[in-house]
């Protein structure tokens, strides 16, 4: 660069070749551009600790390379302590519903397999599958007032065994 041009017409001579390195140290455009910026902001605050007469250019690289250090360990912090993200829909939300209702899960799926097979099927068929009473008999081979019955005997004792 040419030592009798102005600061500031130096720095803009500059600019592609700053961009340029930005890219290299960020691998993305908006990063890129962002790294450019600060180091252009900080040069001209740092302005007179830069020596004229020295390379500007080695000056400008070696502040844009320590801002960008400076970037990655804050990014590395934040992300420590920080949740990502795409988990922003969750953050704030009140977890206690949600471990209760898998405790109670637990609970339950607990509580059937203490249930006899044949009210084991039926409970699972109609009261956890969907299926309608008809179609668990055709399903299980019975008739339909086999299941009924088995189904009250198998919720009730359900509940018991849960506490309800």
């Amino acid at each position: 660069m040419d030592r009798h041009l102005p600061f500031e017409d130096e720095l803009t001579a500059l600019l592609p070749r700053l961009r340029r390195f930005a890219h290299a140290l960020a691998r993305s455009p908006s990063d890129a551009d962002d790294l450019t910026q600060m180091t252009v902001e900080r040069a001209i605050r740092s302005r007179s600790q830069w020596q004229p007469g020295t390379r500007l250019d080695s000056w400008l690289y070696r502040i844009m390379r320590n801002i960008w250090i400076d970037t990655v360990r804050s990014r590395a912090r934040k992300e420590k302590f920080e949740a990502p993200p795409e988990e922003a829909d969750s953050i704030g939300v009140d977890p206690t519903g949600g471990m209760e209702a898998s405790m109670d899960l637990q609970r339950v799926m607990a509580a059937m397999q203490r249930l006899p097979e044949e009210q084991r099927e039926v409970v699972a068929l109609i009261l956890i599958e969907g299926f309608g009473y008809r179609e668990a008999a055709e399903m299980l081979d019975l008739p339909i007032g086999t299941v009924s019955s088995r189904l009250v005997r198998g919720r009730a004792a359900l509940l018991a065994l849960v506490g309800a």
